[in-house]
């Protein structure tokens, strides 16, 4: 026994002198998963971890028990063949895959399959603004949800153009009431982070009247807190009003996506929660704000969306110079007959 200890002792030192590493054995897609995201998950954001949860609940139906080293380019078009006839979008299946490639690079096995791997084309034409009947549509509707939180969160988002996230990490210390501005904390860019926003009239009346409800705010406490709801009145699953009964101000609220997706249906309207925040933008670019304006107020944009939105720019230039036709009427001059 000393005699295989010592053998395998001077093996060790050789390895570790040669810089060659013990070899291990074959290692499935769960355990590399469940590994790497042990390792990385520190250095991850909350939304990220959230990211990586979900898309590995797509993902290990089918690669869990596989090999890592077993993955080929196509298992990876299968699985986009089957997440696309269940309805996912490009975008959505490339987040997914993200993690998996991510793991297969920390392993040194994605550049061999790289090559021969393509990753979905993802829809760039997907935002669009809202026509300000449809916005008073969304309004009316999130009056009416359950959700009080709904409301204030859908005014304040078209009025500052901030994204979801932003809104949902908002503190009370971050709104100026003096100065009508709130400064954005902790952002999806680093362009975003800790710009500041000047409020209009309405988003700063519908602010007060939210900041009303909660009569011992300090200012570390969130302006969206986590809320626990009850059916209050008659009792039963039939009858009586939904009400607060708990709220947690030093946690944020998890998000809005059930009273979000109800107060869509209930307006009739077919959009994202980023389109509210595209109509910000489009109705600065509308009024002709200059390009460096808007990017103070919405943080980093691509040059692609700031074309977008200079285009909006035009077409608006372009109207107004038309209405200059209908000032003078047909030209009658007898220089020139009409053609």
């Amino acid at each position: 026994m000393a005699e295989r200890l010592e053998r395998e002792r001077r093996r060790g030192l050789e390895l570790g002198t040669g810089g060659l590493k013990k070899l291990s054995g074959p290692l499935n897609v769960s355990r590399a998963v469940d590994a790497y995201r042990k390792l990385r998950e520190p250095h991850w954001a909350t939304r990220t971890q959230g990211i990586h949860e979900s898309s590995w609940k797509h993902l290990e139906p089918i690669f869990g028990k596989m090999l890592l080293a077993d993955i080929q380019p196509q298992h990876i078009s299968k699985y986009q063949r089957q997440r696309q006839k269940e309805g996912a979008s490009g975008r959505s299946i490339n987040i997914e895959f993200g993690l998996l490639r991510q793991v297969m690079i920390h392993h040194r096995l994605w550049q061999s399959i790289a090559p021969d791997v393509k990753m979905l084309r993802e829809r760039e034409d997907v935002g669009r603004a809202l026509t300000p009947d449809e916005e008073l549509c969304l309004l009316a509707a999130a009056k009416k949800s359950v959700s009080r939180s709904l409301y204030p969160a859908v005014l304040l988002s078209i009025h500052t153009g901030l994204r979801n996230e932003e809104l949902r990490l908002l503190q009370w210390r971050q709104i100026d009431f003096l100065r009508e501005e709130v400064m954005v904390g902790k952002s999806k860019t680093r362009g975003g982070e800790g710009r500041v926003v000047p409020l209009s009239d309405t988003a700063l009346a519908g602010l007060k009247e939210w900041r009303s409800q909660f009569p011992n705010v300090l200012p570390d406490h969130y302006v969206f807190p986590s809320e626990r709801y009850g059916l209050h009145g008659r009792r039963g699953t039939f009858g009586g009003v939904v009400k607060v009964y708990d709220y947690n101000p030093e946690t944020p609220i998890a998000g809005w996506k059930s009273s979000w997706t109800t107060c869509r249906k209930l307006a009739r309207i077919e959009c994202r929660w980023h389109d509210m925040r595209h109509t910000f933008i489009s109705r600065m670019g509308e009024n002709r704000v200059a390009d460096q304006t808007l990017l103070a107020l919405a943080g980093q944009l691509s040059r692609k969306v700031l074309e977008r939105y200079s285009h909006a720019r035009n077409e608006s230039k372009r109207a107004a110079v038309k209405m200059l036709d209908l000032a003078s009427g047909p030209n009658e001059s007898p220089q020139f007959s009409p053609q």
